[in-house]
Formats: structure tokens, sequence, C-alpha cells
């Protein structure tokens, strides 16, 4: 069967404010969504879900998380990680290989897989709302990108994946470490690749932009000159609140949180933890626990 817990009914008072919540990395975790949509009292009629992208992997239930957000239609946003993408290159590119702990197995054998697949190619990688401050990214932004410069980019990206002459291409030649820092004169592949990397796996860089990719662990536990991409000197994007996901370690304080303007929402609900919602009115955060036993090791 589909869902392995039943649907959930959203009620709410019959006159209230039009609120916006921004949702971590689902990762597959269906019946944590479930639990935290109705924590907050969503409403699809009144309410918008921004989603930080990584919705399938890694999780138990990855086809129903997408069932359950493709039918919110335009009451939901979500941006595209790189689990997301991972999903789009097992399921276009023959020669793309499953790893240890993929777990997309239903979708990619559901009858309805082509629908599924079609919706997450039309979604983009950064979502940006000028007139409320907000933008949304899955993993971050390289110091040298304002957000316009950004939005370009992204869109540079939602173009190949949307095209049938280039999707293929892109997929097959996405993965890998390199180029490491921006040059506005990058074309093809590397140019695809390396906004692709800013997007959906970034995490820290070097005082200059430069990317390293490899590293993973919490701020503090990361020797070098290596700095959380939110706390490069000069980063452009710095005047416009930031939601994200991606890095499950990360944990800010509010006093943080305002200083770089950026409110990481990862709380690591495949890892055991918890999924953690943030209402961009007033900021108020709402977190159910999980019931996932997995580990990082």
């Amino acid at each position: 069967m589909l869902q392995t817990v039943p649907a959930v009914v959203f009620h709410q008072p019959a006159r209230r404010s039009m609120a916006t919540y921004a949702i971590g990395d689902i990762q597959g975790c269906h019946r944590e969504l479930l639990n935290l949509l109705a924590t907050i009292g969503f409403s699809p009629r009144h309410d918008r879900l921004w989603l930080t992208g990584d919705l399938v992997n890694r999780g138990p239930h990855s086809r129903a998380v997408m069932h359950e957000v493709m039918q919110l239609g335009d009451a939901a946003v979500t941006v595209l990680g790189n689990h997301d993408l991972h999903l789009l290159a097992l399921a276009l590119i023959p020669r793309t290989k499953l790893r240890r702990r993929d777990s997309v197995h239903d979708i990619l054998a559901a009858p309805d897989r082509l629908d599924i697949i079609d919706w997450l190619r039309q979604q983009p990688l950064l979502h940006a709302d000028p007139a409320h401050g907000f933008a949304m990214v899955h993993a971050g932004l390289p110091p040298d990108w304002s957000i316009a410069e950004a939005s370009g980019h992204a869109a540079e990206v939602a173009s190949c994946l949307r095209d049938e002459t280039r999707v293929g291409d892109f997929l097959e030649q996405m993965y890998g470490d390199t180029p490491a820092r921006w040059d506005p004169a990058l074309e093809g592949t590397a140019r695809l690749r390396y906004i692709t990397n800013c997007l959906t796996r970034m995490r820290y860089c070097r005082s200059d932009g430069t990317l390293d990719l490899a590293a993973k662990g919490a701020p503090g536990t990361i020797a070098g000159d290596l700095v959380p991409w939110y706390a490069a000197p000069g980063r452009r994007s710095r005047d416009t609140t930031i939601v994200f996901g991606h890095w499950s370690t990360l944990r800010l304080g509010i006093a943080a949180c305002r200083r770089y303007n950026v409110y990481p929402l990862d709380t690591g609900a495949v890892w055991g933890d918890r999924l953690t919602a943030l209402r961009l009115e007033d900021y108020a955060r709402f977190s159910v626990g999980s019931s996932q036993a997995l580990s990082h090791e």
C-alpha cells in the first residue's frame, strides 16, 4: 500500500491569517510529515508550505511523501535537493548506480513513476519571494552571488532539467566536485555542475569562496580555514533572509540566525532526531520527533 498511516484531516478556524511554513528535509519520512502538518494545523486553503528539498531517499516512504506534496498543488513550493536530483538520475540514466542507503525503490517500481519524475523535473533549485524578503535553497549560496544572480543561475539548471534534449546529458555529468571556484566565464558542464553543487551540496567554503564539498561536520569541528557558507566574508546575499536544509548537524541559535540572516531547517528527521517547520511571519518553530533509527555512520 502507498501510505502506512491514515491521511490527516486538517482542521482550522473559519477565519485567520494565512501562514507560510518552511519545512526542512523530509527524506521519505511520511509519518513525521503528517504529524508536523497536524501539529501546525496546516490548511491547504489558507496556508502555504515551503519545502527545502530532499523530499526523498534514506527514509522509508519516499513515494508517499511525493504524493502528499504533489496533491497540495499551489499550496506548496519545493526546491530540489541532492537526493531529489539523484532520484532523477536513477530514473532517467540507466548507468546510474543505486547507493547502499538509497531507499527510492518504491518510486522506481511505482506505476506512476513517470508522473513523479516529471513533477520533480519541473521544480526550481531556488525560490525567492522579494516582496517578503525571503529566499529558499536546499544547501547554500557562494559569497559571490546576489539573490538575483543566484536566481538566474538556478534557472539555468532548471532549464536543463525541463528540456528533453538536455536533461540526460546534464544528469549524467552533474556528479563531481569540480570546479571549486566561481568564474562568470564558466561554460557548459563545468558551469552547470558548479551551480548545482552550490545550491544542493555545499556547506563550507574558504574565505575566497572556494568550495569544500567533503567537509560535513558541525561548525567548530572542522579544522583548517573553512567557514560555513553563510559566514563567508562579503556574502552578497546577506540582505535576504534565507531558509535552507541539507545540513543535519548544524544547529544555530536565535542570535546566530539573526546575525547571518539564515535559518537552517534540516534537524535530522531521517536520522532519528526531529522534523522542523519555521513560520515565516513570526519565526516561530515547530518540531515533531522522528521514529527513524538510521545512523550517520
